[in-house]
């Protein structure tokens, strides 16, 4: 099925104007039941994402738009990323793990516990220019069974981990309600991380393998942020309950693209990276921009 609704990019600073694409947000896929964690492969141009209630991953394909169940079960799988390998990096929450796919169709387990005892439900996840792999590990895949599977957490609480190339896992950040959504600045300087109910994104130092400060930089004043990610142009993208919410370096809120559904996740896509793809609610919607998304290291 294919959608199309008015794009409505709405400007709240002057540095925001100009800032658009197409006239048009185009839904291509409308059945799922909590859509999250899009991540664009270029190699085979192809979007996949979670449908986490239903415990499968869909793949849609940007040449032929067709949308395809890629996995089911999916162990209720919720943020991922394409690795500097092209390979798809995982969060499930069912499993409560953090995995990859490699190359030839395998899964590896990359980490699934901490100091003996079991994750929460990995969430959400970023790679480092060194090879580390930074994830969030909120309770909400075992807070019930709607999007994993009801569990005692093991764990003292809700943390932020990096993950070594050599494997070694390191909690580095413990002071969080239920970290999200996070995402590395372009110089990879810093570390932005969402706390959910707090309804906020704190950003954060990146000092060798350690993270310092954890100041608030962002506020939401719609309902609560997900998933974030930077544009070429040094903005924050934050997912919310009426949209995207992008801010300028200086935490200012300078415009929204306008979604009719609560956002939970986004990723930059196609040939120039210029594609914005969106997971909210129900739906994915995709839209070419006139900006693209971060390049890193």
């Amino acid at each position: 099925m294919t959608e199309f609704l008015s794009a409505q990019f709405q400007v709240l600073d002057d540095r925001f104007r100009g800032t658009g694409g197409d006239r048009q947000l185009e839904k291509v896929f409308d059945r799922g039941r909590w859509l999250e964690g899009p991540a664009y492969h270029p190699a085979v141009r192809c979007v996949l994402f979670s449908d986490i209630p239903n415990d499968r991953v869909l793949r849609f394909d940007e040449v032929t738009g067709r949308v395809d169940v890629f996995t089911s079960p999916a162990g209720f799988a919720n943020g991922r990323i394409v690795d500097r390998q092209g390979r798809f990096v995982s969060c499930e929450h069912g499993d409560r793990r953090l995995t990859r796919l490699e190359h030839d169709g395998t899964v590896t387990v990359l980490a699934d516990s901490f100091e003996g005892r079991p994750l929460n439900s990995p969430n959400d996840v970023v790679q480092h220019s060194d090879g580390s792999l930074w994830f969030t590990d909120p309770a909400y895949g075992i807070d019930t069974d709607y999007e994993g599977h009801a569990a005692e957490p093991e764990q003292s609480g809700c943390h932020v981990y990096r993950l070594s190339p050599d494997g070694r896992l390191d909690r580095v950040a413990d002071d969080f309600d239920r970290p999200n959504g996070l995402a590395f600045s372009a110089d990879e300087q810093r570390l932005y991380v969402v706390d959910t109910p707090r309804a906020h994104i704190r950003v954060f130092e990146v000092v060798g393998d350690t993270l310092t400060g954890g100041e608030v930089f962002a506020t939401c004043d719609a309902g609560g942020f997900d998933g974030i990610r930077f544009d070429q142009r040094g903005r924050l993208w934050a997912a919310a309950h009426d949209g995207l919410h992008c801010f300028e370096s200086d935490g200012t809120l300078v415009g929204k693209l306008l979604v009719p559904e609560t956002v939970a996740n986004l990723c930059f896509g196609g040939p120039q990276r210029n594609q914005l793809f969106i997971t909210a609610t129900t739906s994915l919607y995709t839209l070419r921009v006139n900006f693209r998304g971060a390049v890193y290291p």
